[in-house]
């Protein structure tokens, strides 16, 4: 259940990347509970359609587009954004959700081609729906872009080091965009911890509650507490927050550990 009913994004235009399940999907929920129009994407052309039935199903007023595709593709993100431009008119808002972690273990061990897939994925794919954003709608009329990175991108995890520096830079990527894209264009980021999503399922599903203990909440997240957060950033009540990296963590970096 999205935490936010109210219309303050309507007539506006979203890409959600990654959306087809977890946190994109809540994202795309509540874009459309704050009355936008969305288009999710995701690799699997099923699951994809499956989240965008489930979505129209919510009632609102927005219009809902699937278009599968692999984020990594350029020319899949080329007609994400134009069938956005298309579909609703406008692309006001982007979510650069997508993201992968094929491995864990020590950088030592790590599989050098996977490490470049991970950041081809999670960074230099970010960057090109920017680029295309930018091109398509944003440049001319503006707009809010938020990037999902982790807290692992602001301290060290030790396990899985490729994604967390990915994540890194990803919000350097967030505050150079904010520099470069202002005024018109708002980009922030959002850094969860563990959130109950199949994609951190290893985290947590041995046992949840010692996964949750090291939280000061005392609990893992939700999809929605990242998705409210998200709402809240590319609305106009988030009129003066750019270059920003908002925690929602539970407290777990309040703690000086991760």
């Amino acid at each position: 259940m999205c935490h936010h009913m109210t219309a303050d994004l309507r007539g506006k235009g979203a890409l959600v990347s990654g959306a087809s399940r977890g946190i994109g999907y809540a994202v795309a929920a509540e874009l459309l509970a704050r009355g936008a129009s969305v288009l999710i994407t995701a690799r699997k052309p099923e699951p994809l359609e499956a989240a965008a039935e489930a979505l129209r199903a919510l009632g609102h007023s927005g219009k809902v587009v699937a278009v599968a595709g692999n984020s990594g593709d350029a020319a899949a993100r080329q007609q994400q954004v134009d069938r956005a431009v298309a579909e609703f008119g406008s692309l006001d808002i982007l979510i650069n959700n997508t993201g992968i972690n094929p491995v864990y273990g020590p950088l030592m061990d790590a599989d050098l081609d996977a490490v470049r897939k991970i950041f081809d994925v999670n960074l230099v794919a970010a960057l090109g729906y920017v680029q295309l954003a930018h091109r398509a709608w944003m440049a001319e009329h503006g707009g809010a872009v938020v990037n999902l990175s982790s807290v692992t991108g602001i301290r060290s995890s030790k396990v899985i080091a490729a994604y967390g520096a990915s994540k890194a830079a990803l919000i350097r990527l967030t505050e150079e965009l904010a520099w470069e894209l202002g005024p018109k264009i708002r980009v922030n980021a959002v850094a969860p911890g563990v959130v109950k999503t199949k994609f951190a399922d290893a985290l947590y599903s041995d046992d949840e509650e010692a996964a949750a203990a090291p939280y000061p909440l005392k609990r893992l997240g939700t999809p929605e507490d990242v998705a409210s957060l998200v709402g809240f950033l590319v609305s106009d009540e988030a009129s003066w927050i750019t270059g920003e990296v908002v925690r929602v963590d539970g407290g777990l970096l309040a703690t000086g550990h991760i």
